[in-house]
């Protein structure tokens, strides 16, 4: 923070920690804290020390770890402030898959009370054949991870045993810094954001029940290499239950609200003081929230034989069935037009969303393959933080849908990993005639992996990604009339790297080095501006050095 600048973001973070640790006056009514079982993997959702829940292996750690916005669902592309909007300031949630181990009996459980810190980050330095900087080259919404920005969260919580009630606190704060880190940029700042900020309680009343308040990221799985949660991912302020059966059926259903900060939402206006006092006030005009519903079922099929109660549960292959439903709403309201003390009517608007997912998995080293569809429609298609623009002649977003099909998995055997990511998405605004926010885009990317030793290897990652706009180009095409835009791009990148936690494609903490190269069309080159390096070469190259983490996280993994 520059001297003499807006001290409110430290402070903030200062506010953060004071808020957890006076909890510890909490503990003077409890047992002595036990040492602190191992940590669970990040993506897992379940408190540190609690027997492991029957949950399949997901999708890995994704940034968004990200970014806390969402990209705008008509945004051109993903560049680096896309993702710092889109979770990409966001991490990644889910990490190594969780073991598919069933909880099958209580007296296994353990609890611990005490503090505990987890984290995910992600650090680079980068420089292209130029000597420039090094820049995200993809044109589609959710591209490759090879050029993602500097990230970190910093997850501080607090757990509490209740012995005579038998249930679970769990106070979670999770604080996430984006760029731009000092020593690169000489500037005494940063960006900070409260990712999480919420009290869960667990078997109050009812075992493997549990109720949450405050400020969450709710997820389910990702795929890895897109930094992508193609189904179910939201932000926001409300609270949540969820229920986890014997049956390897879970149930959870969150509501919450928002108001991002663009006109859709709010309109500030200026007004005489009251009283003839002297000066003015700041009136809002318009002031209204987004409110949000979400339902998740998932069921697990667990395959193979009933393991042993008395022994240490092995790990187990099995599929997964996940639907989602979502819906979103905000009310209607007023407004002051362009003439000075004439207001309009603002109508209501509304969305929702359906999905669902399948899913498989061994059990062994992190091998999985997820499939995902989604429709959204209305206000949802746009995007959870995102203004909805081209509204239909009505001014709502109805009409406006977004379509994903999407695939993420891995597969491990011996000293060989094949992490592969795919999705297709299509939108369309509210607004009847294509226009630029109307896109087609796609990218397939397979990322093979080989390990010479417990400790180092090598990554070979290869992708193709097409996008398509509702507009024309201004080029001829060989009939001598202007054809629709479409923009291919291809990419290939090597990645040697050493992790001391042995092998496999989501084993971290990881110290790598990166070289890519990116090969982009005419149209390509078309969507950046005139004298942009992107919109003069059909070439670029990308060199870094970079490190990625993630430990110790509980605050993923839905609700």
């Amino acid at each position: 923070m520059a001297h003499g600048g807006d001290t409110r973001a430290p402070l903030a973070a200062v506010a953060l920690v004071v808020a957890l640790s006076a909890t510890a006056r909490l503990a003077s009514a409890q047992p002595e804290p036990a040492a602190p079982p191992p940590a669970t993997e990040p993506g897992s959702g379940r408190a540190a020390g609690a027997a492991p829940e029957p949950t399949a292996p997901p999708a890995k750690a994704g940034d968004e770890a990200g970014d806390p916005t969402p990209p705008d669902a008509a945004a051109p592309a993903k560049g680096p402030e896309a993702k710092a909007a889109d979770a990409k300031a966001a991490p990644a949630a889910d990490a190594r898959a969780a073991e598919a181990a069933p909880a099958e009996a209580a007296p296994g459980k353990t609890f611990w009370d005490g503090f505990a810190f987890g984290s995910y980050g992600r650090v680079i330095a980068a420089s292209d054949a130029a000597g420039r900087p090094g820049r995200d080259a993809d044109v589609v919404a959710h591209g490759s991870r090879l050029d993602l920005d500097n990230y970190a969260e910093l997850e501080l919580r607090r757990e509490d045993h209740w012995e005579s009630l038998g249930a679970t606190s769990r106070l979670v704060a999770t604080l996430a810094l984006g760029n731009s880190i000092f020593h690169y940029s000489g500037d005494f700042d940063a960006a900070f954001a409260i990712r999480n900020l919420y009290l869960e309680e667990t078997g109050l009343g009812l075992e493997d029940f549990s109720i949450w308040a405050g400020s969450r990221m709710v997820r389910g799985d990702d795929i890895y290499l897109c930094d992508f949660w193609p189904l179910d991912n939201v932000n926001s302020l409300g609270g949540g239950v969820r229920y986890a059966a014997p049956t390897h059926t879970t149930a959870s259903l969150h509501m919450g609200m928002a108001q991002p900060q663009n006109p859709f939402y709010r309109q500030a206006a200026s007004r005489p003081a009251p009283l003839n006092q002297f000066g003015a006030a700041t009136v809002d005009v318009l002031d209204r929230q987004r409110w949000l519903g979400a339902l998740r079922l998932e069921q697990l099929v667990l395959l193979g034989p009933e393991p042993d109660k008395a022994a240490a549960p092995p790990p187990r292959a099995g599929l997964k069935f996940v639907v989602y439903g979502e819906a979103q709403h905000v009310p209607a309201a007023q407004r002051e037009t362009a003439t000075p003390d004439v207001f309009e009517d603002v109508p209501a608007d509304r969305g929702f969303v359906v999905g669902a997912q399948i899913g498989a998995f061994t059990g062994e080293r992190d091998t999985h393959l997820n499939l995902f569809v989604r429709y959204a429609t209305g206000l949802a298609a746009y995007g959870e933080f995102a203004a909805p623009e081209a509204l239909a002649l009505d001014r709502t977003a109805a009409g406006a849908h977004e379509v994903v099909v999407a695939m993420g998995g891995n597969w491990e055997i011996s000293v060989f990993a094949l992490t592969l990511g795919a999705y297709f998405r299509s939108f369309r605004n509210a607004s009847e005639p294509l226009d630029f926010g109307d896109v087609d885009e796609g990218i397939f990317i397979l990322r093979p992996h080989v390990f010479f030793a417990e400790w180092a290897g090598v990554a070979v990652e290869g992708s193709y990604q097409a996008l398509a706009r509702g507009i024309l180009t201004p080029d001829r095409g060989p009939d001598d009339a202007p054809h629709p835009l479409t923009a291919h791009v291809g990419r290939i990148g090597v990645m040697p790297f050493v992790q001391p936690a042995g092998p496999g494609a989501f084993s971290r903490p990881r110290i790598h080095l990166e070289y890519a190269a990116t090969f982009r069309d005419k149209s390509a080159r078309l969507l950046y501006p005139t004298d942009d390096p992107f919109s003069l070469r059909s070439v670029d190259h990308f060199f870094g050095l970079g490190a990625e983490w993630w430990f110790g996280s509980t605050s993923y993994g839905g609700t």
